[in-house]
């Protein structure tokens, strides 16, 4: 077993595509969260229509766990290919939970002496369908875990498909339950571990992804229109906002292609309408021409990029942080646009809320860069607060003005903002334009149309940019460097090293970029590691654009997967 100053515990279920892996793990993470614990569960999935091996694991503590291990501590095996390719995570005493009628075994390769718990879950469940919350029941009595609680849970994720099928549920669990109460317990009353046992609760919490938190952090700012072309791993976005148009009164439109998502949100935030789109690096491509589009009429428009490998189809249902500099390059020519990145779902939540309040203000595209570990990962926290939240829509009249110039100069490079129907005339299209858009190719007009535009940066800069959180203590001896999901491993692998002078430069602004404060901390560092999930470091080649400084050593990942704990942990004892 792994052995922590607090309870830390990973457990992995494992099976086949459709048996409901992903499901199941985030119900045993909200059984965890209910019981007083902080979860973190990190899913792995492969880019198939249909089958593939699909395990999720959940990360159960005490206190915050942010990141994920790559050890396994319980593995509920489903199949046997879950025991042939995770059996080597597993540390000395491990418990494992088998499916005895599908007679699996322990391979050669399992490296320590482990507890195994041979369990009918078919048999029990008599459906297929079944076998996975009979692999919850079971697991809550090995662990110790409240049955009642899962119960309630089975409630509410199934409350809609009637109650028979919430019975159904119900039993099944219970079999997992009694089946291992009855075999195993031997009177006592706890039969494994005692790592599910109910707690005090001395605060709510929630579970939650970055696609949940992208699309309840645009309700809370007021959307107005969403258009999404599905595409991994930003569709669970759309689907959430399609299921809740109707309550919180927003228009969600299903385009046929991702040209047709960004024109249709452009069109919808023209009229007045907080809009937003999503997509990942292979449709941001597609969305590029209608990106300059928004910035030459200045439309407000909010863009959320999914990061997964690339380039072309690359790795679809897997992770990457390499679309950066496309995003900061995308469309010819120059045009302001805003770029900001979240480090977990939390971030990802008021981020957007943000990104809405800066796309109206400035009146000009806002992309938030999340990646697929961020996207499709559950993670615990404390409920969001959106009390100090106010909508801002800038310099946005209905007003009927005079000679109304919709592109007025304007030292500060935002020009007062109407809507058709307002009674102000004024002409938006792709052309260079004079200050009511009229189409202007002289030399003055020109020079003064794009200064205008291009000083919404500079005013951002000085008014509403934010400067890196920096982690641990300004005297470190090490220094990390990094953005996106990175930041969950980086902080929980820093937990190990308190005695040992690290601390953690989390950057969520890209542009405009606080190229002061970042230089201010690097200067001062006396070794310096960045760290990110791509080949050839694009943060660390954007601090060096902005700053002038280089960073010699970057601990870098391309394949896929996140920088799990372990990782960031042995480079650290490598550095220090």
């Amino acid at each position: 077993m792994k052995s922590y100053n607090n309870l830390r515990f990973t457990i992995k279920i494992g099976g086949e595509a459709g048996q409901g892996i992903k499901s199941a793990g985030v119900m045993l993470a909200k059984v965890a969260t209910r019981s007083g614990y902080h979860t973190y569960s990190y899913t792995e999935y492969p880019s198939l229509i249909r089958g593939g091996h699909n395990v999720t694991q959940i990360e159960i503590a005490e206190e915050p766990v942010t990141g994920p291990s790559d050890n396994t501590d319980f593995l509920i095996a489903l199949n046997q290919e879950t025991l042939d390719l995770h059996a080597n995570e597993l540390t000395s005493g491990s418990g494992v939970l088998m499916d005895t009628d599908k007679k699996l075994t322990l391979p050669k390769n399992c490296p320590f002496e482990v507890v195994s718990f041979p369990v009918p879950l078919k048999e029990l469940a008599g459906k297929d369908l079944l076998v996975n919350t009979v692999a919850l029941g079971a697991t809550l009595a090995l662990l110790k875990g409240d049955l009642e609680i899962l119960k309630d849970l089975l409630q509410e994720a199934f409350g809609a498909k009637g109650e028979e099928v919430i019975a159904m549920n119900v039993k099944a669990a219970e079999a997992g339950y009694n089946y291992v109460v009855d075999t195993y317990a031997k009177g006592k009353n706890v039969i494994y571990k005692n790592y599910l046992e109910k707690k005090e609760i001395t605060s709510d919490q929630i579970v939650i992804n970055g696609n949940e938190a992208v699309a309840l952090g645009a309700i809370a700012a007021g959307l107005q229109f969403a258009a999404i072309y599905p595409m991994s791993p930003i569709s669970n976005i759309l689907h959430v906002l399609a299921a809740h148009q109707e309550e919180y009164g927003y228009v969600y439109k299903q385009p046929e292609d991702e040209i047709s998502a960004i024109n249709m949100a452009i069109g919808a935030s023209f009229a007045g309408a907080r809009s937003m789109t999503t997509t990942s690096g292979g449709g941001f491509c597609l969305m590029t021409e209608g990106l300059g589009l928004a910035g030459m009429t200045e439309t407000p428009l909010v863009i959320v990029d999914g990061m997964r490998g690339a380039p072309a189809t690359g790795l679809p249902t897997w992770s990457e942080q390499s679309d950066m500099q496309m995003v900061l390059r995308a469309h010819q020519g120059d045009f302001p646009r805003i770029v900001l990145a979240a480090g977990d779902p939390e971030e990802a939540f008021y981020l957007t809320m943000q990104a809405f309040n800066l796309a109206d203000k400035y009146q000009t595209p806002v992309v938030l860069l999340i990646d697929k570990n961020i996207c499709e990962n559950d993670q615990s926290f404390s409920l969001f607060d959106t009390s100090g939240y106010k909508v801002d829509r800038g310099k946005f009249t209905m007003t009927r003005v005079e000679d109304f110039k919709r592109f007025a100069l304007a030292k500060d490079g935002i020009s007062e903002r109407s809507v058709p129907g307002s009674g102000n005339f004024f002409i938006a299209n792709s052309d260079e334009h004079d200050e009511f858009g009229y189409s202007n190719e002289e030399i003055a007009n020109r020079n003064e149309q794009m200064q205008k535009r291009m000083a919404k940066l500079e005013t951002c800069a000085t008014e509403d940019m934010a400067a890196p959180v920096l982690y641990g203590p300004e005297d470190a001896e090490v220094t990390l460097v990094s953005w996106g999901s990175n930041k969950g491993s980086i902080l929980q692998a820093m937990k190990g090293f308190k005695e040992r002078k690290v601390n953690f430069m989390h950057i969520t602004w890209i542009n405009p970029f606080p190229a002061e404060a970042v230089a201010a901390v690097l200067t001062k560092a006396k070794h310096v590691v960045n760290i990110e999930c791509n080949y050839s470091a694009h943060m660390g080649s954007l601090i060096r654009e902005k700053t002038g400084i280089e960073i010699k050593d970057n601990l870098l990942k391309y394949d896929g997967r996140p920088f799990f704990v372990e990782a960031i942990e042995a480079k650290l004892r490598e550095v220090l």
